[in-house]
Parts: structure tokens; sequence; C-alpha cells
């Protein structure tokens, strides 16, 4: 049985999720030099891509709040993209299977956030439960 909901449907969310919990596990096998450098770094910027998602969705009855939370998790996400290839190039993450993986992972990550937004941009409207009923402020008479 499914008990998923919400933005636990999203396979954007899921991958994010996923991703941050394995540069966390990575961040902490790093020289111990760079665990509270580079490390602490990557693993706020990782976990920032799935939690700007989760506030985004939180925050959807309005577009532009919630592409505002998108376009940061997006941004989030190319930054832990840097962080990698520093690690990689400083020769900090020496496993470079690890390092080929995730970054695969989060090339595909970006083009799944990338095209997430412009459908949104595209296709969103209000969700029927967060829209305001019209007569709301209507003045009734006696």
């Amino acid at each position: 049985m499914d008990t998923e909901s919400g933005y636990k449907k999203l396979q954007v969310y899921i991958l994010s999720h996923e991703l941050g919990v394995k540069v966390h596990e990575m961040s902490l096998n790093l020289p111990k030099f760079e665990i509270y450098e580079e490390g602490s770094q990557i693993r706020r910027s990782a976990k920032s891509v799935s939690s700007n998602i989760v506030e985004g969705y939180s925050l959807r009855k309005y577009k532009n709040e919630y592409l505002h939370y998108l376009y940061r998790a997006h941004g989030s996400s190319e930054e832990t993209t840097e962080h990698l290839r520093y690690l990689f190039k400083t020769k900090s993450l020496t496993d470079e299977k690890l390092y080929e993986q995730l970054a695969n992972e989060y090339k595909k990550l970006n083009g799944m956030l990338f095209n997430y937004i412009r459908f949104v941009e595209k296709n969103y409207d209000t969700p029927t439960f967060l829209k305001e009923p019209k007569n709301r402020f209507q003045i009734l008479k006696p």
C-alpha cells in the first residue's frame, strides 16, 4: 500500500532526498580536515535541495512562491555538483567510481529540476483545496 502523499510522490523530491543521504554518508568519510570545511558545505547544499522542494510545495498556493523555492532547489543542486568537483579535483574524494556516480546522478537531478520548473511555469494552477472561496469577502445583505 502506498502511504506516501504530497511532495513525497514527486520523483524530483525522491531523488534529491536519496542523494542528500548519499552525500552525507560520503562526506563523513572525507579526510578529517575536510569534514568540517568542504564536507560541511556539501552536506548543507545537498540537503537544501530536498528541503527547498518541501518548503516550496508547502507554500504552493502561490505559483511564484513555489517557483522561487524550486529555483533555489536547482541552485543548491548545482552548488552540490561544484562541491563534488572541488573534492575530487583536490583529491579529498579519491573514490573515482563514487564521484562519477554522484556527478551523474546530480546531472540527472539538475535536468529533472529544470524540467519540473518549466512544467510548473507553464501548467501551474493553485490546487482547489487551497483556493479562496469566491464569495468570502462578499458583503451579505440582511
